[in-house]
């Protein structure tokens, strides 16, 4: 839109004129090698196991392959041989925990499949060439209907992949075997095959670089404690350092900027990792021994129970997120006279934070019991302060005071008999812990009195009442801030407990 105040002019670009005019990316940039490159480049330095497990699937898929390059074992299994191939497809998954449950599901289901399929190829040959198309037609649908019926069923959905191993493997030795004349001699070479496969991918992963899921999963955790330390620093922070007064528009805040911040992501990274820890956990107890974890049944799902622990303190650091994004705000100078205490309280649960991820890091037990009274020292501290002050949270007479001084003639207070009725301890407190609201920026006093909107210079002495209310709304927003973050504190309680489990039951040093 161009043109003087008041008129709109409204420029309709086509997209030979953007291309000119070079208003978007180019396509030839987008897709030219050297950034295709670059990005391939980027993507495999940001975790070289993905390059890793790439070359290993390679392998894998090349030694089966020799199967058919190679004469002699093409003579025995003949075209039986691209199941072996099959099977190192779908069976080699990223972990070795992984491989070896997708290998129990698909060795359970080619056994299963080929058993059925023997055993109802010789009722259907025995019944008689007019009955045995319908036997086998039948039995088909019923082995289709039942798996998809089973792998349905709550419990058994961990064994998903293997119902439908069951399916596919039945259905293709049966119908193949119908034509070809020797049904037992195809499901017993298929089998041989699908066996040759599955050994070759987990040997593979397994002696070649493996990848561990107990290990990722071990990392994954580690990382979340950083990260919701990370969080609650960057946001508290950004809450005492912000004055307001070049704050956004709420309704912009919240659209565009919310979702970028660094605090935001790393917070919601933490609360959207349930699924993925409780993957590595499933595939972690598939695994051997090995590394740090030498020992069988290794509690993995322990794991699991201090990362849902940790995502419930992490909801109260995406709430303090809402709090510094709320359209109603406290004033700036009321934020700053509990600085001090948020700020202590803020470091020693961040530090406590790390010290717990460290000690999972480095499986080591270590005693927590003087950073727990610091984090609780700090926090009974800001909780006093709060107390104290209290008034400055409810009461509206520090407002009354400055909007009567700037917006009503003065009075003779000498005269005036309400003058001498004066709290003598709110009187010494108020001036070192709060300034006047008329102190503040303009913008955040438009900004922190949004709600409903209203202008300070627009007041009436009739309005004063009310302001005064809206200024106890905006304080107590403060209010809001500091007990979600008191709640934080809380909740540490229960995330100790629950790494002192793990670590008792891990055998951690």
């Amino acid at each position: 839109m161009n043109g003087k105040k008041g008129s709109v002019r409204i420029d309709i670009r086509t997209p030979e004129t953007a291309k000119m005019s070079g208003g978007g990316p180019s396509s030839s940039d987008s897709m030219s090698p050297s950034k295709w490159i670059w990005d391939v480049w980027e993507f495999a330095k940001g975790d070289t196991n993905r390059v890793t497990f790439s070359l290993k699937v390679g392998l894998a898929c090349l030694l089966v392959s020799l199967l058919i390059l190679i004469r002699a074992p093409y003579q025995v299994f003949g075209t039986n041989t691209i199941w072996a191939i099959m099977t190192v497809a779908i069976m080699f998954e990223y972990t070795v925990g992984a491989t070896f449950n997708r290998g129990f599901n698909r060795a359970l289901g080619s056994l299963l499949a080929g058993i059925f399929a023997v055993v109802f190829m010789q009722i259907a040959m025995s019944s008689g060439h007019i009955t045995e198309p319908y036997i086998i037609g039948l039995s088909i649908f019923l082995v289709g209907a039942i798996t998809s019926f089973m792998k349905l069923w709550p419990s058994l959905v961990p064994y998903e992949y293997g119902f439908r191993v069951i399916l596919l493997t039945y259905c293709l030795i049966i119908a193949s075997g119908y034509r070809m004349g020797d049904p037992v001699r195809t499901a017993v070479d298929r089998l041989y095959s699908i066996a040759i496969g599955g050994l070759v991918a987990v040997l593979v992963n397994l002696l070649v670089f493996p990848i561990w899921a107990g290990e990722q999963l071990h990392k994954e955790l580690v990382s979340h404690f950083d990260s919701v330390a990370d969080s609650l620093e960057e946001c508290v922070k950004k809450y005492l350092s912000d004055d307001g007064s070049e704050q956004p528009e709420f309704s912009k805040t919240v659209m565009d900027d919310f979702q970028d911040e660094p605090a935001y992501r790393k917070c919601r990274a933490t609360l959207s990792s349930s699924a993925k820890l409780d993957s590595l956990a499933n595939s972690a107890r598939w695994e051997p021994p090995h590394g740090r974890f030498r020992h069988f049944f290794h509690p993995w799902a322990e794991y699991v129970n201090v990362g849902a622990v940790l995502r419930h303190c992490a909801y109260e650091v995406m709430a303090l997120h809402g709090c510094l994004h709320s359209e109603i705000q406290a004033p700036f100078n009321l934020r700053c006279a509990f600085q001090s205490e948020i700020l202590d309280a803020t470091t020693q649960a961040a530090e406590l934070l790390r010290s717990i991820g460290k000690d999972i890091s480095n499986m080591k037990h270590g005693l927590r019991t003087s950073l727990l009274k610091r984090v609780h020292s700090s926090t009974e501290r800001l909780q006093r302060s709060i107390d104290l002050h209290s008034y400055l949270l409810t009461s509206s007479h520090h407002l009354s005071t400055a909007l009567s001084s700037n917006l009503i003639p003065s009075r003779d207070h000498s005269t005036d008999p309400d003058s001498k009725r004066v709290e003598p301890n709110a009187a010494h407190t108020l001036a070192p812990r709060v300034d006047s609201c008329h102190n503040t920026p303009k913008k955040q006093q438009r900004r922190q009195r949004s709600w409903p909107s209203i202008e300070v210079t627009d007041l009436q002495e009739d309005d004063i009442p009310r302001m005064s209310a809206l200024e106890s709304t905006t304080a107590l927003s403060l209010a809001t801030f500091t007990s979600l973050l008191i709640e934080f504190v809380a909740r540490l309680d229960h995330l100790v407990e629950a790494v002192d489990k793990l670590a008792r039951l891990a055998g951690f040093n």
